[in-house]
This record gives structure tokens, C-alpha cells and sequence, in this order.
């Protein structure tokens, strides 16, 4: 328990005001009589040792001062007496005429004590009032603090940020080099009439490089940089989001030029009317009094709003619309030599052993965002340190890699014989119907080693960076998805559940291919469902599907040609090519990961898949009388296909 933090809390406080209490209570409240019984009592009195008495009233109380200090009580006594004794006591004391007589009291209140009892729980009540109110504002911020900023300011004096620093993100980088350079010279773009965008929306997946781009902004511009989480606007209680919007511009306008950058935008700019929350929610008064900000802003405040999103489709639209979020930036995975430039950034400060080739390691890494990358060399840093050694080498960066994509390595997993064998084939079938297609990429790594959750798995990366992908492509990647199923009911004749991650692969894909993608001639190039994304509450959920039970038939017709087409074709290339199946298990028993050195070696003689016809996407469409036109392999694109990973056999 950390001591420091506990005398933060409120547990102290509050002991220490009981105490302070208790104190003064029994301050103003010692007796300064001492009690004796009853009868003892009455016993000084008759035996005329009474100097003085006083019958208190209402408390049935009779304090007494003694002639002389008694040894065991002292010279001040009092006792208590029940209401029929009252005459029996009275005439006890008359008869005993004590020599300074005796005195009937009605007790008065202390006012001090009353006071004290009135006010001392109500300062209680107050000081943790205010404990508790301070902490819910933030700390050490005050309870009056609720309705102002939680910006961080940076200023020049912190470790900035350039756009040297950013790799993999050039367009992006150019667009923000312009709103530097206004920050800087904004009349230079004032003598031509031009306005400088209000607002900069940067989107893109996690891990792209967003926020850091703001920050190298900041950084360049050298100007009051105020950054905030779009969850600090949003409060428990109703109007402090739009009060800490207000506080925020007006701060900034204060100290222009300015940038405030917003991370995570989406937490208050939501489409509004799509959730639970009427029109006075405090979300949407939040976005409504930014929406208001961003359209005063004046031309020449020299205040520009920079924000965040990993989901721009959900933002409202009056947020998106020229005049608050101006330009649109879309921040990406980075391409080959985007990737190896970030590689070549993060490797700096890591002793990176000699022969070591980032050019390599980019090509390995297709999909990879910026923070993939530094995350495979921070991976492979850890394993070098693991193994004591001083430099990092390709053996260390192909498991970092690994690890990244796939998990860590199961080495407590222990197959027995049989798995092994099953699994060796499972990927050998992925791998050699990979092999065996003309549209499909290399296969560069097969291994039967457990990790993460997968058995083993097959890689098929492409040679170049890819964003598009054909018909035929498509097909090829239902052919070795489904490799590794038919490989099992060739040698085995009896499937295992392995394949169910492939089945469930190959499934989406043939869906897409359908649905989306218009590549079956039955149901044409029309648009079905809505779009594959997540579907935003109160928005999304009410809508239901946009076509027939008769078309929705024939969808699921053709998505099963689809996979049984390919299953045809994988168990077609792996009859043809058993030798080479055999061969490929057998090696992969022996040294469990097959590189792509070692594979291409054993497919050398692989007999590939005959062309597939000319798909026409209508059948009394004729066939084109002109040979189809071959791209260079420089220019031919693709999609980026993720590795197959094969998950373990469901229990």
C-alpha cells in the first residue's frame, strides 16, 4: 500500500476532524466533580461534612464541596438521586445546614457548546464536500474549476517533435507543412485572398502515426500548442463539456497564433440524434457549442483546430463540412518505402548487427503501420537482450516479426505424432496450392510450431505493395485457403476442425466476391446489404436487409460454387503435385519452418493450375477477340493478403 497516496485520501481528513471534535467536546465538558454512589453521598451529608450543595435541576444531580478532602474521592463529589427522593435529600441537606448552604440550579445551555455541536458537523460535511468535489474536477483544479479546459499546454521549453521525426507519412506531411507555414507568415497568404483551412481532420487506423503528426506541427510552428482527449470535454454533470469548449478557444485566442489539437474526436463529435440521448444530451450540447466555435472563428485569429479519428464515419456531418473541418487528411499504412524509412528511424540507437537489411525486413511487412514496425524492432531489441546477446540480427528481427503477427511461440505446447503430422500436411496443402496458382504471391515461410493461438501457419506475402486485386486473384486465395482442408481428405480421409479459421476465411471472401464485388454473372455487379463496417448505435441498427429471400437464395447458391470451385481446384493441384505434398510434409516434420529459400527449391517442379476461361460477366456477352493486356510485374497491384494463420482445433 503506498503510504504517500493513502495520506492523500480522505481517510485521514476525516480522522483528524473526529478527533479535533472529540477534543473540544471534552474540553468544554470535563466534570470537574467526582461521581460517588448514591448512598455514599448521602452518608457526607448526614455525617455533616458538607461545606456546600447544589441540587441541579431537571438532571437530578447534587454536587458537593466537602469540609474537609476525602482520601479516596477528594474535595468536590456529586451523585445522582431518583425523583421520590427528592424531599427525603432536600430535607437531609436542610438538616445538615452546610456551612455555605446550598443552592437550587436550573441549568442554563453553553452557548459555546451549542454552537460548536451545530457548526462542527456541518464544516465536516462541508470540507469533504469540497474533497470530493475537487477531486471529481480533476485533482488539484477546485470545485469552481469544472467549466474550464484540461488542455495540456506545450510550449517551447518541451522536447518537440519535427516532422524529421515522421516517417511513412509524406502527403500528410505536406499538407500540415502548409498550415506551418501560416502559423508563421499568415500574410503571405492574406495578400492573395487566401484563407487558411479553420480545421485539419487527420483519419486512418490505430497505430498510424495521427497524433504525432499534430505534435510535429506544434513543433515546426513553434507557436502555444493546447492538446486535450475529446473524452475530457464530456462530464457527469450537464454543461461543463460546453463550458470547457468555450474556455479552450477563448484560451487560445488569448495566446494566437494558436493550435489545439483534439485527440479522439469522436467521443464528442458523434453523429448526433443516433444515440439513446435527446437533443439536450451533454454530448451533443458539447459538439454544438464546437460546431459554434469553429464558425467564429475570426480570419484573422490565427487559430487552427487539428483533430484525430480512428472513425470519420461516424462524425456528424455539420462537423465535416467546409468552414470547420476544411481539409481532410488521410493517414494510412505506410507503403515499402514508407515502412522502411520508419524502420530506418526506430532503428536509430539500436546496434543493429552488420548485414542487416530494413529493406528486407519492409517487404516482410506489408499492412504494418507505424506503430507495428516499432513495435517488431522494440520486440527483437527485448529477444537480443533475452539472449544476452549485443546486436540485433535477422534471426531476432524474423521473430520479432512473427510474434507481432502471430503471437509468441508455444514452446510448453508438445503435439504428439499425430498432430504433427496432421498439421505438417494442413500447411503443406496451404502452401503447395498456393504454389500451384498462377495469380496467387509467393509463399515465403511455412512452420509447425505452435504460436499464439495457431497450430501453424502458412505465409503469402506479396513482392510489392498492392491495393487492388482481380477476379482470379480472388479465386487463387479461396484455392489455398481451402489447400489445407483437402490436403487432410487426400491423405487422411478424414478432416480435422483445423480448417475452420480457412473455411471461415474463404467464406467472407466469396461473400465479398458476390455482394460487393459484382463477380458472379447470377447476380450481376449489384451492391448488396449494407457496408461491411461497424454498425454505429441508433444510426445502423435499424436497417435491415435491402433485398429479397428469393435473391438472398441465390447469393448463398453462388457463394457455395464459389468454395466448392475452389475446392475442386485445390483437390486437383494436390493430386497432381502429391509427390511434391509428400516431400514438403516431410521436411517440415524435420526442421518444423520451411523459408522462402527452401520452398522455392521444393516447388521448382510444381505443375501449376491450367488458366481458368475468360470470366464473362453476362453469358451472352461475347468473348473478346484480343489477348488480355500483361502488366509489368513493377506495376501490378494487389491487395494485401495477411498470412494464414491456422487456429487450434475448437474443443
Amino acid at each position: 500500500m503506498d503510504f504517500k497516496k493513502f495520506l492523500r485520501g480522505p481517510i485521514p481528513w476525516i480522522v483528524l476532524a473526529l478527533v479535533i471534535v472529540a477534543v473540544a467536546f471534552s474540553f468544554f465538558m470535563t466534570p470537574q466533580f467526582r461521581p460517588v454512589q448514591t448512598d455514599v453521598g448521602m452518608q457526607m451529608i448526614e455525617d455533616g461534612r458538607v461545606e456546600q450543595a447544589r441540587i441541579v435541576d431537571g438532571e437530578q444531580r447534587v454536587d458537593l464541596i466537602l469540609t474537609e478532602p476525602d482520601a479516596e474521592f477528594g474535595k468536590q463529589v456529586q451523585f445522582y438521586y431518583v425523583e421520590p427522593r427528592g424531599e427525603e435529600l432536600v430535607d437531609a441537606i436542610t438538616a445538615a445546614d452546610p456551612a455555605e448552604g446550598f443552592i437550587d440550579e436550573v441549568p442554563q445551555s453553553n452557548w459555546l457548546l451549542s454552537l460548536m455541536g451545530i457548526l462542527l458537523p456541518v464544516l465536516l460535511l462541508a470540507a469533504l464536500f469540497y474533497f470530493f468535489m475537487t477531486r471529481l474536477s480533476g485533482g488539484n483544479r477546485g470545485v469552481m474549476q469544472f467549466g474550464k479546459s484540461k488542455a495540456q499546454l506545450i510550449t517551447k521549453d518541451m522536447p518537440q517533435v519535427k516532422f524529421s521525426d515522421v516517417a511513412g507519412a509524406d502527403e500528410a506531411v505536406e499538407e500540415l507543412g502548409e498550415i506551418k507555414e501560416f502559423l508563421q507568415d499568415p500574410s503571405k497568404f492574406q495578400a492573395v485572398g487566401a484563407r487558411i483551412p479553420k480545421g485539419v481532420l487527420l483519419y486512418g487506423p490505430p497505430g498510424t502515426g495521427k497524433t504525432l503528426l499534430a505534435r510535429a506541427v506544434a513543433g515546426e510552428a513553434g507557436v502555444p500548442f493546447y492538446s486535450i482527449s475529446g473524452s475530457d470535454f464530456v462530464e457527469m454533470f450537464v454543461g461543463v463539456g460546453a463550458s470547457r469548449v468555450r474556455d479552450l478557444f477563448e484560451q487560445a485566442k488569448q495566446n494566437a497564433p494558436a493550435i489545439i489539437f483534439v485527440d479522439e474526436i469522436d467521443a464528442v463529435g458523434r453523429h448526433r440524434g443516433a444515440g439513446l440521448g435527446g437533443g439536450h444530451d451533454e454530448r451533443e450540447q458539447t459538439l454544438n457549442q464546437l460546431l459554434v466555435e469553429m464558425d467564429g472563428f475570426d480570419v484573422k485569429t490565427n487559430v487552427i483546430l487539428i483533430a484525430a479519428t480512428n472513425r470519420p464515419d461516424i462524425l456528424d456531418p455539420a462537423l465535416l463540412r467546409p468552414g470547420r473541418f476544411d481539409r481532410q487528411i488521410g493517414v494510412d499504412a505506410p507503403d515499402m518505402k514508407g515502412r522502411q524509412t520508419i524502420l530506418t528511424v526506430h532503428a536509430k540507437g539500436k546496434p543493429m548487427a552488420e548485414g542487416v537489411d530494413l529493406e528486407v525486413l519492409a517487404r516482410k511487412t506489408p499492412g504494418f503501420t507505424g506503430a507495428d514496425l516499432a513495435n517488431v524492432l522494440n520486440e527483437a531489441a527485448l529477444l537480443t537482450a533475452r539472449t544476452n546477446a549485443t546486436q540485433i540480427t535477422d534471426e531476432a528481427l524474423d521473430e520479432a516479426v512473427d510474434r507481432v503477427m502471430a503471437g509468441p511461440q508455444r514452446r510448453t505446447r508438445v503435439m504428439n505424432d499425430k498432430e504433427r503430422l496432421i498439421t505438417a500436411y494442413h500447411e503443406g496443402g496451404h502452401a503447395l496450392a498456393a504454389a500451384a496458382m498462377r495469380h496467387s504471391d509467393p509463399v515465403t515461410k511455412v512452420t509447425i510450431l505452435p504460436r499464439g493461438r495457431a497450430l501453424g501457419y502458412t505465409m503469402v506475402l506479396p513482392v510489392n505493395d498492392k491495393y487492388s486485386v482481380t477476379r482470379n486473384e480472388l479465386l487463387d486465395q479461396l484455392t489455398y485457403a481451402m489447400g489445407g482442408r483437402v490436403a487432410e481428405e487426400i491423405v487422411f480421409h478424414d478432416p480435422t476442425t483445423g480448417a475452420g479459421n480457412d473455411i471461415e476465411k474463404a467464406t467472407g471472401i466469396a461473400r465479398k466476391m458476390v455482394t460487393e464485388y459484382g463477380m458472379t454473372a447470377a447476380i450481376g455487379a449489384v451492391k448488396l446489404g449494407a457496408a461491411q463496417g461497424e454498425a454505429f448505435f441508433g444510426r445502423d441498427m435499424g436497417g435491415g436487409r435491402d433485398y429479397s429471400d428469393t435473391l438472398s437464395e441465390a447469393v448463398d447458391r453462388e457463394v457455395r460454387a464459389l468454395i466448392e470451385q475452389a475446392h475442386t481446384e485445390a483437390w486437383q493441384v494436390l493430386n497432381t503435385n502429391r509427390d511434391v505434398l509428400d516431400r514438403l510434409a516431410g521436411e517440415l516434420l524435420e526442421k518444423e519452418t520451411l523459408d522462402h529459400v527452401r520452398l522455392a527449391a521444393i516447388f521448382a517442379e510444381v505443375e501449376k493450375l491450367p488458366e481458368r476461361p475468360q470470366w464473362l460477366s453476362h453469358p451472352d456477352r461475347p468473348v473478346s477477340d484480343r489477348p488480355p493486356i500483361e502488366l509489368p510485374v513493377s506495376q501490378h497491384v494487389d491487395e494485401v493478403v495477411e498470412p494464414d494463420v491456422e487456429t487450434e482445433p475448437a474443443s
